[in-house]
C-alpha cells in the first residue's frame, strides 16, 4: 500500500468523484506502468560514460546542433525544447511530457502541467500554468476559437515549459557541456568553409523575403566581415523562423532610415 500511494503523485491529478470500472482499471494501469518503469530504471542503471560519450557524438552533428538553439524577440535566446528532448533520451530513465489537465472553451482558458523526471534518482520537476486560447499577433492578442489552433498553441507552450523541466533533472554540468560542444559545431560548419557558409545562409533567407541588408542591420556588420560566430547565429534564426514559428518582421525587422538617408537603430525606433 505504501508503494501504490508513492507512485500515485507520479499519475494525473483529477478531481474527486466517483470513478467507473473502466476509470478504476485505467488508473491500475497506469500505477503499474509507473512501478515497472521504476523497476526498469534500478535494473538497468544508466552508463555515465556512454551518456557523455553519445552525448558528444549528438552534439558534434550539424543536424542537432542547428536546432540546439532558438532566438524569439522579447523573450531572448537559449538552448531548445529540441535539445532537452535529446539530452532527455542519452541521458536515459527520464519520462516527460505535457498533460492537458482541462479545457474550458467558454472561459478561452486551458490547464497545462508539463513534467519530467528521472526514474532512476527519483527526481522530479513538473509546473502547471493556465493558458488562454489567444496568441499575440501585431501587438494585440488574438482569440484562439478553432480546436486545431488551440491544441497546437497549448502543445507550443507546453513545450516551452517542458524545456525547462527536463533542464532541472538533467545535471547542469551535462546540460552545459552540450550546448558548448554544440555551439562549436555551429562555428565549424562540418569544415564547410565559411564564405561558402554565408552564401548558403543568404540564398535561405531570400527565399523567406529577407534581404542581405535586413541581415547586415540586425548583425551590425557588412557581409564582408562576417565570421563563423555571425553565420552561427543566422543558423539559429533561421531554424527560429522556419521550425519554431517565430515572425520574421520581429526577429529581423525592416531596416528604416531618417531623411537623409542614415540607419535609424532599431532600440530609438
Amino acid at each position: 500500500m505504501r508503494l501504490m500511494s508513492d507512485l500515485e503523485q507520479y499519475l494525473p491529478q483529477q478531481p474527486a468523484r466517483r470513478v467507473s470500472q473502466t476509470t478504476a482499471v485505467e488508473q491500475s494501469r497506469a500505477v503499474a506502468e509507473v512501478q515497472a518503469a521504476v523497476t526498469v530504471a534500478l535494473q538497468f542503471p544508466r552508463d555515465m560514460q556512454r551518456a557523455y560519450a553519445e552525448m558528444r557524438a549528438a552534439c558534434g552533428r550539424l543536424a542537432l546542433a542547428e536546432r540546439a538553439f532558438y532566438s524569439v524577440p522579447k523573450r531572448g535566446n537559449g538552448p531548445s525544447v529540441h535539445l532537452a528532448r535529446e539530452l532527455a533520451r542519452i541521458w536515459g530513465n527520464v519520462d516527460y511530457g505535457v498533460r492537458e489537465l482541462s479545457r474550458d472553451d467558454e472561459a478561452g482558458m486551458s490547464e497545462i502541467q508539463a513534467y519530467a523526471w528521472d526514474q532512476q534518482t527519483n527526481v522530479r520537476s513538473s509546473r502547471t500554468f493556465q493558458v488562454p486560447h489567444q496568441r499575440m499577433a501585431g501587438g494585440k492578442r488574438q482569440p484562439l476559437t478553432d480546436l486545431g489552433d488551440v491544441y497546437l498553441n497549448n502543445q507550443n507552450i507546453g513545450a516551452r515549459a517542458v524545456r525547462e523541466a527536463i533542464f532541472t533533472v538533467l545535471p547542469n554540468e551535462f546540460v552545459e557541456l552540450a550546448q558548448d560542444i554544440c555551439h562549436a559545431t555551429l562555428k565549424n560548419g562540418d569544415g564547410v568553409p565559411v564564405a561558402d557558409r554565408i552564401d548558403k545562409a543568404v540564398k535561405a533567407f531570400a527565399g523567406l523575403g529577407i534581404s542581405l541588408d535586413r541581415l547586415e542591420a540586425k548583425i551590425g556588420k557588412k557581409r564582408g566581415q562576417w565570421d563563423a560566430q555571425q553565420v552561427a547565429d543566422l543558423g539559429i534564426w533561421h531554424q527560429s523562423i522556419t521550425r519554431d514559428g517565430v515572425d520574421a518582421e520581429s526577429l529581423l525587422p525592416e531596416i528604416v532610415v531618417d531623411l537623409d538617408g542614415a540607419l535609424i537603430p532599431e532600440a530609438t525606433r
